[in-house]
């Protein structure tokens, strides 16, 4: 082993490193750091709108808009850790104290999955809901601040950490600081919807959502005491500014000197932002204007996220509605989001090795703005094949009754057939009815017997009720409500052996064997969640042709110094696409899900339309050859300056002989 002694780096912010194989040995308390972390964020993230869904008892449309708003506010915090970074704090600091941040939100997310604290009765439901909710709240706003203000910093930190000639061994830990993050992703998405199937609490067994949170929670306290013992060794780089406050001053500044200049007796500029001339370096303006270049086509790109982020909420919430057997092993609802990773690190090298060699081959020109449409195509076709899953699984669920309607099931307690008539329906004879009724009337007249007797059933809108028919018809007759708020034990149970909804009704005032019938409610899920493959492996393609491509185009396209600059704006696309899920959603009000999913897909189709008509217009540039013939053009008016400057002083210098030798005859005269 050997010290660090990069002459770059001696002096204030050096560190204490040693050299291990040529890596320095502390970017291994930031490969473990940021394993954890991202252990700890998707570990949470897979189970959250299952918690909201079937913890907090909210409906599909409110679980799905509070997951899409903390994904957004997720996206939205790295412009803001970036800046604080760059500017004020450092990334060490930085990294640290959003830590800390970060880790007390997934302690309060934990926490607030505990339903024994509130739980009064002890029945399994938590009495004080309203506790439950804000801490759950205050929790994820903890998590967006925290993991969306490291997000920019830990990667450039571990960067900072290589001196000049480790070039090589910087790039190696790139790769091994991408592959721990799918990796924590993986691993996470696999355990943590298994700990959420665990039952546990101290008064009543229920789902065990603190232990699916505690876990997550315990992983972030580890990348915090791991990333500070390695503190000593770290070089920490001072804050010089930070490169995207300088280009919002100087685009303000334009916009505002040509607010200024708008009268016609002002000449026109051959650019919008040349109005920044007169207080900004011509260089910048230059590099700011080939940002722009990019960022235009930037707009259309939030589409894509619409979509693929809505795997984890719709997609996982149609799991729910799935068989989930494959042989002898039961797959989760939210455990289908592996597939994701799995399929990234499959088809990333194929793409890379196989299909675009091959593509190029052919003779065929697939540049990246071309690749990026054909991933936006691929993620339009994902909902396609969620469209059509879900047209399935409709099939195969209950038809619930909507707000002005009522449904009846009735149940006959003796030991002997009886004849019903119910209003609207023909006269059947029952030991217990197979389906429901559905009226649009609140009282019903019901005939039971030969001869019949007659009671008015009131029956209460959209819900379900039962009619419990006595062995003695002359006895009161009990009507039970239906709970319409499914618990998390029916829907897994529904989804792994359909068992839900079996009622055991025993016939006859005895309890016995040959009296047994058995009721099954509803029936069990018969959609496989094998159906899902298809939409998962469209959603991952496109996003391996969009995103990775995306990335590759934008840091090619811009120069060096902005690159920060296209990762606040490429994130702030993600923000945007998770904000227009609600806005879409709200708007659209579509009764059938189906429907939802072919709108965003069509959505997509649309903008993938419009983005290849702007990239057909796109012209590639060389950020570097521009700013070589701009910087050879400033020294060459520099060098003329200086001509001009030299040449002024000789005329100075030759008018003040001149005058010189006029003074001297006058004065000889």
């Amino acid at each position: 082993m050997a010290d660090k002694e990069d002459p770059k780096k001696r002096g204030k912010g050096k560190g204490k490193s040693k050299d291990v194989c040529g890596y320095p040995l502390s970017i291994f308390f930031i490969v473990v750091n940021e394993f954890c972390e991202r252990f700890s964020y998707y570990g949470m993230r897979a189970v959250l709108v299952l918690y909201f869904k079937y913890f907090l008892q909210w409906d599909e449309d409110l679980a799905t808009s509070i997951y899409h708003t903390f994904v957004a506010l997720c996206y939205l915090t790295p412009i803001l850790g970036a800046i604080v970074a760059d500017s004020w704090l450092g990334k060490f600091k930085t990294i640290v104290y959003l830590s800390i941040v970060y880790t007390i939100g997934q302690v309060a997310m934990a926490v607030s999955a505990v339903h024994d604290i509130t739980d009064s009765n002890r029945d399994g439901t938590p009495d004080n809901m309203t506790f439950h909710v804000a801490l759950s709240m205050v929790g994820l706003f903890l998590i967006a601040l925290g993991t969306g203000g490291i997000k920019p910093c830990v990667a450039a930190f571990g960067g900072d950490q290589f001196s000049e000639h480790q070039d090589k061994q910087r790039r190696t830990f790139f790769s091994v600081f991408y592959l721990c993050i799918n990796g924590g992703s993986l691993l996470s998405t696999i355990i943590t919807p298994i700990l959420r199937g665990q039952e546990c609490g101290i008064y009543s067994q229920q789902k065990c959502y603190s232990l699916a949170f505690g876990v997550p929670a315990a992983l972030m306290v580890v990348a915090l005491v791991v990333f500070i013992v390695g503190s000593g060794m770290y070089y920490k780089a001072e804050p010089e500014g930070n490169i995207m406050l300088d280009v919002c001053k100087c685009i303000g500044f334009a916009i505002n000197n040509r607010y200024r200049h708008r009268s016609n007796q002002y000449p026109r500029r051959q650019h919008w932002m040349d109005w920044a001339e007169e207080k900004y370096d011509k260089l910048l303006i230059a590099q700011i204007k080939m940002v722009l270049k990019v960022l235009f086509l930037y707009i259309p790109l939030p589409m894509f996220w619409t979509l693929f982020d809505q795997k984890g909420s719709r997609w996982t919430l149609q799991a729910t509605t799935m068989n989930g057997y494959f042989g002898k092993l039961v797959i989760q609802p939210d455990q289908m989001q592996i597939f994701n990773p799995i399929l990234i690190l499959t088809l990333v090298p194929i793409m890379d090795s196989v299909i675009y060699p091959l593509i190029k081959k052919c003779g065929f020109n697939f540049t990246p703005l071309k690749r990026m449409t054909v991933g936006m195509f691929l993620a339009a076709m994902a909902f396609v094949c969620a469209a059509l899953v879900q047209v399935e699984i409709d099939k195969t669920l209950p038809v619930f009754p909507s707000a002005s309607q009522s449904q009846l099931k009735l149940l006959n307690m003796g030991s002997s057939a009886v004849t019903v008539n119910l209003p609207g329906n023909e006269s059947l004879t029952l030991n217990a009815s197979d389906k429901y009724f559905t009226f649009e009337t609140e009282q019903i007249i019901v005939s039971v017997g030969s001869p019949g007797m007659t009671q008015a059933i009131f029956l209460k809108r959209k819900s379900r009720q039962t009619l419990l028919i006595p062995s003695v018809i002359s006895n009161e007759w009990l009507l039970v409500k239906r709970k319409e708020k499914r618990k998390e034990h029916q829907m897994n149970k529904q989804t792994n052996n359909g068992n839900i909804g079996v009622i055991v009704l025993y016939l006859g005032d005895s309890y016995c064997q040959d009296s047994i019938t058995v009721v099954e409610d509803i029936e069990p899920n018969s959609v496989h969640m094998a159906l899902q493959i298809p939409q998962y492996f469209f959603i991952t393609a496109g996003e391996v042709m969009f995103s990775v491509t995306g990335l590759e185009f934008s840091y090619s396209q811009a120069p060096s110094n902005m690159k920060a600059v296209l990762q606040a704006g490429w994130l702030f696309t993600v923000a945007i696409g998770n904000f227009i899920v609600l806005i879409v959603a709200e708007i659209a009000k579509l009764p059938n899900k189906w429907a939802e999913y072919v709108l965003f897909a069509s959505l997509l189709v649309l903008v993938c339309i419009i983005f290849s008509t702007m990239a057909y217009f796109y012209t590639y540039i060389d950020p570097s050859e521009i700013e070589d013939q701009f910087s050879k053009k400033v020294d060459e008016d520099e060098d003329d300056k200086d001509k001009r400057e030299k040449a002024e002083i000789k005329m100075v210098r030759r008018d003040s002989a001149e005058s010189y030798d006029d003074s001297y005859k006058q004065s000889n005269m």
